[in-house]
């Protein structure tokens, strides 16, 4: 008889895992069967944006791998609409609710993937039946969000709360789309995964395409009229909106996992080894924005929720799962993002981070050009490096500019990820021509700079 994998959660790493272990074992070895409580699967959630904004036309386009793929392709049966609402280890057992059809279905397994992903943070005051109130973390949030758009009435103000990642991309696609719109963020900047001084390139670029921000913040509640949202209520008084989108970040979504006894960390995510594996509990594995994980340069424990992480997750546990042998070995929080044609780059530690680690470390900007200055089109970057005192190790980057910023921050990365100094980074032999580049790069002129700073507090 057939070994059964049973995966909680149909989108990145799930799906990652699911099609790695097909790869090594074919049906006669092992039957996979996914659980994914949406309508969609492997999807790109970064994208949802784009979609909304109209620079990606098409809610498809954002679909790698529709369950019809992954029953012709890998015979791998992915069960939508099905909510995993329990799971029983001793009688190697998962329950779900069909949401579609009613009804409760039962799945013995023998392997079991737990790829929840992450739940979006959701406070009790923004619990109202008023429509217009909108999370952003799955396609069906965005195809929620985009029906409502444009439904009728159409509205014309909009509020975003909280300035991360998700709450400064959706900002901009609402600009896009022609609404006015307010980012409240109770922190004292937006983009608060870099330092405050990077932050305020940030939200310069943000008011420059009419945003407006509101810092320093709290929402304490939503009004709603006729059944709609009408504003959001906050202590210097309500700000009128006709849509209101939550980007307050996200939490591990492990309420199963912790009933079912797998462990979690201090993160709050669940722990597993470098193989994915979950300690103590053979044949349980778990990925992706549910688990937490190493950072390489502080050495402590994360949660990263990132779909890069995800998918290599699901890839090293599906590699294991199919009877190879596959780790991974940790994160350094590598991404990008952009604010119109600004864009934004990080990967490492932030001053705050390496404080709280316990660094002793000088920090550097270096201003720049992404161009030799008198090539046509040369724009400013702003380049911050984070180095430890006295050894000179990188242990942080932040990257902000107009054009060809972002991908620069992979040459960091690279640097990051394999421990160099930033007097050895003054030697990288990297790429020059004037159309790309001035003849000392802006990662190079940065690590001039923290070089210099260094000899100049004895490091």
């Amino acid at each position: 008889m057939a070994e059964r994998l049973i995966v909680v959660g149909g989108d990145g790493a799930g799906m990652a895992a699911a099609s790695q272990a097909r790869r090594r074992r074919d049906r006669d070895d092992l039957t996979i069967v996914a659980f994914e409580r949406g309508h969609f699967t492997s999807y790109s959630a970064c994208g949802i944006p784009y979609w909304i904004s109209g620079v990606v036309p098409e809610r498809d386009q954002l679909i790698a791998r529709d369950p019809a793929t992954f029953q012709d392709q890998f015979d791998i049966q992915v069960r939508l609409r099905h909510e995993v609402t329990g799971i029983d280890l001793e009688r190697r057992e998962v329950v779900a609710r069909d949401l579609a059809g009613g009804g409760e279905v039962r799945e013995g397994f023998d392997t079991l993937v737990y790829a929840a992903g992450a739940m979006p943070i959701k406070p009790a005051w923004a619990h109202i039946r008023a429509g217009g109130v909108f999370g952003m973390q799955t396609l069906d949030d965005g195809a929620a969000l985009r029906d409502w758009l444009d439904g009728e009435p159409k509205p014309r103000r909009a509020v975003v709360i909280g300035g991360g990642y998700i709450g400064v991309e959706m900002a901009e696609a609402l600009i896009q789309r022609g609404l006015s719109v307010n980012l409240v963020e109770r922190a004292d900047q937006p983009m608060s995964t870099v330092d405050g001084d990077m932050a305020e390139l940030v939200a310069e670029a943000m008011r420059g395409i009419g945003i407006q921000i509101r810092t320093g913040l709290s929402v304490t509640g939503l009004e709603e009229r006729d059944g709609r949202v009408s504003a959001v209520v906050t202590a210097e008084g309500p700000i009128p909106a006709d849509v209101v989108v939550l980007g307050l970040g996200v939490r591990p979504n492990t309420r199963l996992a912790e009933e079912a006894g797998l462990p979690l960390g201090p993160t709050g995510g669940i722990r597993t080894d470098r193989r994915m594996r979950v300690p103590g509990l053979p044949g349980v594995w778990a990925a992706g924005d549910c688990v937490e994980t190493l950072h390489r340069v502080s050495g402590m424990p994360v949660h990263l929720p990132l779909g890069t992480h995800a998918n290599k997750q699901g890839r090293v546990a599906g590699i294991n799962i199919g009877g190879g042998y596959a780790t991974f070995p940790g994160v350094i929080g590598t991404a990008v993002t952009k604010v119109c044609d600004l864009e934004v780059g990080r990967t490492g530690l932030r001053e705050r981070d390496a404080a709280a680690a316990g660094f002793e470390f000088v920090s550097v900007i270096a201003e720049s050009t992404n161009r030799a200055g008198y090539y046509p089109g040369a724009r400013p970057m702003t380049v911050k490096l984070i180095a430890e005192r006295p050894s000179g190790r990188l242990l942080g980057a932040q990257i902000v500019g107009w054009s060809e910023a972002a991908k620069r921050i992979d040459t960091l990365a690279v640097a990051l990820w394999n421990g160099m100094t930033v007097d050895e980074m003054t030697a990288l032999d990297l790429g020059y021509a004037p159309p790309y580049a001035p003849v000392w790069d802006p990662v190079l002129i940065a690590a001039r700079k923290a070089v210099d700073a260094l000899a100049a507090t004895g490091g």
